[in-house]
C-alpha cells in the first residue's frame, strides 16, 4: 500500500478523553473513531490489524478441532427465559421488542441461542464430542464505557461453546481449549496467564481467565513469578490426547496464579517471599466448565449407549478479539508510539523514501515493494512529499515492526537501512539483503512457515 492513497488520518495531539496508552494511540493512529459512548468504527489501520488478530484465532480453533459458525446478534428472550438467565443477567443487556411486541435482547453472549441448535439437530452419543464457535459483535451496556477498546459496549468477541456426553469429556475439552489459547495469544507477542477465576453471570466451579500483564489492566492479580518464565514455543500438541492436554494445563495451571476475586492469602503465602508478585492485569479470555447448566433446563439430551437420554455436558470459552488489540498495545509501546509484533503487524515492513521525486531514490523504493509484494508481504510505502522527520514520527507512530529508509546518500554506496522498531538498532545492507533478512523473519510467524 502506497500512504499517498491510504486513509490514515493520524493525530498529531492526544484527544483529551483518553485516559490509557491503547486509547491514546489507537486514536492517535487513525485506528478507530468513536461514534458513541464506548463504541468505535474502526478506520483501515485499525481494523487491518483487528483482522490479522481475527485470522488468528480462527487458524487456532480449527487446528484445536472446533467448527466455526455464525449466530445473530438479536435473541429472542424466550430462550433466556428458559434457562432463567433473562431476569438474573442485570442491566448491562440490551433489551428491547420488535414491531410485534416481542421481548428481544442485543446478544452479550449465546449459550443460549447455541444450546437451542445443538438440541434441534443432535440426539446420539455418536455426535459427541462437539465444539461450535463463532466470532461475532456483542454488546453490554457498560454503565461507565472508558479506556477505548479496552472497556466498550460493543465488542468483536470469540466464543466457543462444546458438548459433550460426560464430565471427563467436557474437562478434556476444557483442556483443549487452554492449550489452545495458550498457542493463540503467544502468536499474538503476548503472555496470557492463565488464572482462576469467578465464573460471575455465565456459571460453573470450573474457570480460567486469561490475563496479560499491564500497569493499566482493571484486575489486581497474585502469581509465583515462575509462572512467566513458561512458554507454550513451537511444541505440537495432539488436541484429541487427554494426557497431552491434561500436561500441559498442569504445566500452566500448578503454580499459584490468581485474580483479586478468587486470591487466597494463606495458599499466597506459602510461595517463597522472592517469588510472590502482585501486579495489575488486563483479561484477554475466559474458559468454563459448567456441566448440565443450560442443557438441563432446556432439555439439551443426547442418547446414551444404553439408550437413556441424559443432558449433555457444557463449557464456554471466550477470547476478547477487539480488547486484544488494545491489550498488546498496553504492553507493546514506547513514548514513540505502537511497537506491533511479527504476528499481528497491519504491514510487515514500512519504506521510507527520504527524498521523493529524486529518480534513483524513487526507482529503489518501488524494486523494494514490489519484492516484498512478490514474497506474499505487504509493505506500506511513504511515498509522501514529507520531511523525513515527519515520515519517521508516522512510523514510529504505527509501530511497523521494519523500516527501510531509502536515501540518495545510502543509494551512493549500494545500502539501505534496515530498522528494528523494537529494539531501534539500524543496519545498513544492500536492499536484496535487506529484504532477505525481513523475509526470513516472517517465514517464522506466518501461517504455512
Amino acid at each position: 500500500m502506497r500512504l499517498s492513497r491510504y486513509f490514515l488520518p493520524v493525530l498529531k495531539e492526544t484527544p483529551s478523553e483518553a485516559q490509557i496508552v491503547s486509547h491514546r494511540y489507537m486514536l492517535r493512529a487513525g485506528m478507530i473513531k468513536q461514534a458513541s459512548a464506548g463504541i468505535y468504527s474502526w478506520l483501515p489501520l485499525g481494523f487491518k490489524v483487528l483482522r490479522k488478530i481475527e485470522d488468528i484465532v480462527h487458524q487456532e480453533q480449527a487446528r484445536a478441532g472446533h467448527i466455526a459458525i455464525q449466530m445473530p446478534t438479536l435473541q429472542s428472550a424466550d430462550l433466556w427465559r428458559e434457562s432463567g438467565r433473562y431476569d438474573d443477567y442485570g442491566q448491562e443487556m440490551l433489551r428491547m421488542q420488535d414491531r410485534h411486541g416481542r421481548d428481544m435482547l442485543f446478544t452479550p453472549t449465546a449459550e443460549e441461542l447455541v444450546t437451542d441448535i445443538f438440541r434441534s439437530h443432535v440426539g446420539s452419543y455418536k455426535d459427541l464430542p462437539l465444539t461450535l464457535y463463532q466470532i461475532q459483535w456483542k454488546f453490554r451496556d457498560e454503565i461507565r464505557p472508558r479506556f477505548g477498546v479496552m472497556r466498550g459496549r460493543e465488542f468483536l468477541m470469540k466464543d466457543g461453546y462444546n458438548f459433550d456426553l460426560t464430565k471427563e469429556d467436557a474437562l478434556h475439552a476444557y483442556n483443549r481449549h487452554l492449550v489452545s489459547y495458550l498457542r493463540t495469544y503467544e502468536r499474538m507477542g503476548l503472555q496470557a496467564i492463565p488464572m482462576r477465576a469467578d465464573s460471575g453471570p455465565i456459571g460453573g466451579d470450573d474457570t480460567h481467565e486469561f490475563l496479560v500483564l499491564a500497569e493499566t489492566g482493571e484486575s489486581e492479580v497474585f502469581y509465583d513469578s515462575q509462572i512467566t518464565d513458561l512458554k507454550f514455543g513451537d511444541r505440537e500438541i495432539d488436541f484429541d490426547s487427554h494426557a497431552q492436554c491434561q500436561a500441559v494445563l498442569e504445566e500452566f495451571t500448578s503454580r499459584y496464579a490468581r485474580t483479586d476475586e478468587t486470591h487466597d492469602e494463606a495458599l499466597f503465602n506459602q510461595i517463597p517471599e522472592d517469588r510472590r508478585r502482585t501486579a495489575r492485569g488486563i483479561e484477554v479470555g475466559q474458559i468454563f466448565y459448567f456441566g448440565t447448566k443450560y442443557s438441563e433446563p432446556m432439555g439439551a439430551t443426547v442418547q446414551d449407549s444404553d439408550g437413556n437420554k441424559v443432558p449433555v455436558h457444557m463449557g464456554s470459552h471466550g477470547i476478547g478479539v477487539s480488547r486484544l488489540l488494545g491489550a498488546i498495545i498496553e504492553a507493546s509501546h514506547d513514548d514513540k508510539g505502537i511497537i506491533w509484533p511479527e504476528g499481528v503487524t497491519p504491514f510487515h515492513a514500512g519504506i521510507v523514501n527520504l527524498k521523493q521525486g529524486d529518480a534513483e531514490a524513487d526507482a529503489a523504493c518501488e524494486a523494494l515493494y514490489a519484492s516484498l509484494t512478490a514474497l506474499g508481504l505487504e509493505p506500506l510505502y511513504d511515498d509522501r512529499n514529507e520531511r523525513a522527520g515527519g515520515k519517521f514520527a508516522t512510523m514510529d507512530l504505527i509501530g511497523l515492526p521494519w523500516r527501510i529508509t531509502v536515501g540518495p546518500r545510502g543509494l551512493k554506496n549500494g545500502v539501505v537501512e534496515l530498522t528494528s522498531r523494537r529494539t531501534g538498532e539500524s543496519e545498513e545492507l544492500p536492499p536484496e539483503q535487506a529484504i532477505e533478512k525481513i523475509a526470513a523473519i516472517y517465514s517464522k510467524v506466518l501461517p504455512g512457515a
